[in-house]
């Protein structure tokens, strides 16, 4: 009995200490989910890669090898990348090209490496009341959008989904605006579902789709195949000794990155259905910025 009970004890006092290491490397706030209970711990910031799965494949591959435990903290990319600067995580892995390029340009930022890819559609309802489906490329479906003043549902959270709808509609020189564009202020499985309880357009992208088409039956993908829609993922960290987790969240970059973690990454959704829901980094580098 007294043995068992100190078996109890030491596995409470794991976890405590598992609880505060994420409570420093995250600032005191808590993880959206958790994976491991290793002795390193370490935090990472994203969003459709959590929020499907991915993830959690991942890190539980990586933290059985390596005596990890990694705290999950939902961000799109934008926030992602303020997480990172503000040191309140110890690695994102994020779709924003440019304001990746800039955090590593500052220092704030180092290990900018190319993971993988998927790519963005513009899914409406079938009746397709804007006629996106014989548009030329994303530009003209979104100024087809606008001519007709279709409802159009936008996260507007400054993640990566919501940069790349914005250069959208710079590309076809229109800043929306009124009762027609919805701006939700939400993750990308919400805004789908919206847009399919509503009747909209939104642009999703593809591994969403694929993990959520047969909870969306109102609405049809109407446009695709664009280049500007491919949409390149990298994971970024901070700088050798900057957080307690650092130097763990740069191990697991070099585990998604290697042969192991991409063969995960490629093969992720396969099971369920019965296509990848990403590409792997081979494949994304056609499409590199």
């Amino acid at each position: 009995m007294a043995k068992a009970k100190r078996g109890f004890l030491a596995g409470i006092v794991v976890a405590l200490s598992i609880v505060v290491a994420f409570s420093q490397a995250f600032g005191g706030s808590g993880c959206t989910e958790t994976y491991g209970n290793g002795s390193h711990a370490f935090s990472l910031a994203t969003g459709s890669p959590g929020e499907l799965g991915l993830l959690k494949v991942l890190g539980e591959a990586f933290c059985g090898k390596n005596d990890a435990a990694l705290c999950w903290v939902k961000a799109g990319s934008g926030q992602s990348l303020d997480l990172l600067k503000g040191k309140k995580v110890d690695m994102i892995m994020v779709h924003a090209p440019a304001a990746e390029k800039k955090a590593v340009e500052e220092g704030w930022a180092t290990k900018r490496l190319l993971i993988g890819s998927n790519e963005f559609y513009i899914v409406g309802p079938p009746g397709d009341p804007a006629g996106i489906a014989s548009a030329t490329s994303a530009a003209d479906a979104y100024k087809r959008i606008a001519a007709k003043k279709a409802r159009f549902f936008s996260r507007g959270d400054n993640s990566g989904t919501h940069k790349k709808e914005m250069a959208v509609w710079k590309k076809a020189g229109i800043e929306p605006a009124g009762g027609w564009y919805v701006v939700t202020k939400d993750f990308m499985t919400a805004t789908l579902k919206r847009a399919n309880d509503e009747k909209g357009y939104f642009m999703t992208d593809s591994s969403t789709w694929i993990a959520e088409k047969k909870n969306v039956p109102a609405l049809t993908i109407l446009f695709r195949g664009d280049k500007f829609l491919v949409n390149t993922y990298h994971t970024l960290c901070l700088p050798p000794g900057a957080s307690p987790g650092a130097a763990t969240a740069a191990k697991f970059i070099d585990f998604v990155s290697s042969g192991e973690g991409q063969e995960i990454l490629r093969s992720f959704g396969k099971e369920r259905f019965d296509q990848g829901l990403y590409n792997d980094a081979a494949y994304a580098a056609k499409y590199d910025d």
